[in-house]
């Protein structure tokens, strides 16, 4: 009599530790993360913020010693956000040389040289008094053209205080061809540009704006992507693309899996991912609760991540990750 059985095996490949980790198809490592942190103009020591657990507007003092932090834990890159006393509707602190961002862009590349990739968030939201990521005209809409000036002067003063990526998260049309022409203009031609090719408009971004006091009234849905559109991504990676970029960024990450893969599919250049504010505090709060191990389910999301496509991940639990993974 003939016993049944299964005519293949897979469990094979899943029997020990060893075993799985010489098969595994994804591998994260340190040097793939980016953390993101928060600079605040005004203070004497470092500012909690209270919906990210963990997570701190910093000093520039305190900045710098985060850096060192990342450079020893193996970190791909620093990205910076300048949190600033005073806001206008130009976002004039944006630009200004002593604006909180820019001093802290040349601290931390002073200390750090081109031991850690050094970035700066290029956007108008965090230094304007209205909270949007450009300059609003008469009937209060945000005027396209008229905020890739700002963007411009911005890129201009970035590159000046040494970052070497600068992250073009304002979603404007146009945005990447028009910093790339002033730049090379000028003779940053090694400035590197992060392009958040794909950003949506999402109910997870509410911990961030606690962490750079945001200004906004309303929301950005005329110019960060609708949730429900795909296509439409891959249309801005292809139109970033042409303009120059030389990374292109899906953000938030896990809800949008499969449009990081698809960038991954179409992209001639590193797709990376932001696994946002909201996803972190998501995460930290049912860890905090007893309802999930935090090390375990802060790794899958980051491998999902990394499996779907992105070659480069920011992330607030970047340093976290970096003590448990192999270097």
């Amino acid at each position: 009599m003939t016993t049944a059985y299964p005519a293949h095996r897979p469990r094979r490949l899943r029997q020990s530790a060893a075993v799985r980790r010489l098969v595994a198809e994804t591998r994260l490592h340190p040097a793939e993360l980016v953390l993101p942190a928060f600079v605040r103009e005004g203070i004497e020591a470092p500012v909690a913020v209270s919906a990210m657990p963990g997570v701190l507007q910093h000093t520039v003092p305190s900045l710098v010693e985060l850096a060192r932090e990342c450079v020893a834990a193996g970190l791909g890159g620093l990205m910076i956000f300048g949190v600033p006393e005073d806001k206008d509707e130009q976002g004039s602190g944006a630009d200004a040389a002593d604006g909180i961002l820019n001093v802290a862009l040349r601290a931390v590349r002073e200390e750090v040289g081109d031991e850690l990739v050094v970035m700066a968030d290029l956007c108008l939201d965090e230094f304007t008094s209205h909270g949007h990521c450009g300059v609003l005209d008469e009937e209060g809409r945000v005027d396209n053209d008229a905020t890739l000036e700002r963007y411009e002067a911005m890129a201009l003063a970035q590159a000046a205080a040494g970052a070497h990526v600068l992250g073009l998260s304002g979603m404007m049309d146009g945005q990447v061809g028009a910093v790339r022409r002033v730049l090379d203009a000028h003779g940053h031609d090694d400035v590197i540009l992060l392009a958040y090719a794909a950003k949506y408009t999402s109910g997870l971004y509410g911990p961030f704006r606690e962490a750079v006091a945001s200004s906004l009234v309303g929301d950005r849905a005329t110019y960060q992507q609708d949730p429900a559109n795909a296509r439409e991504a891959l249309r801005e990676i292809e139109l970033d693309l042409s303009e120059g970029a030389d990374i292109v960024m899906v953000k938030p990450a896990g809800p949008h899996l499969d449009i990081v893969a698809d960038a991954a599919r179409v992209s001639t250049v590193p797709v990376a991912a932001y696994q946002i504010s909201g996803e972190y505090s998501q995460l930290v709060a049912a860890a905090e609760r007893g309802w999930i191990d935090r090390e375990r389910a802060m790794l899958e999301s980051l491998l999902s991540i990394r499996r779907a496509g992105a070659r480069i991940i920011l992330t607030y639990f970047a340093l976290e990750a970096a003590a448990v993974l192999p270097r």
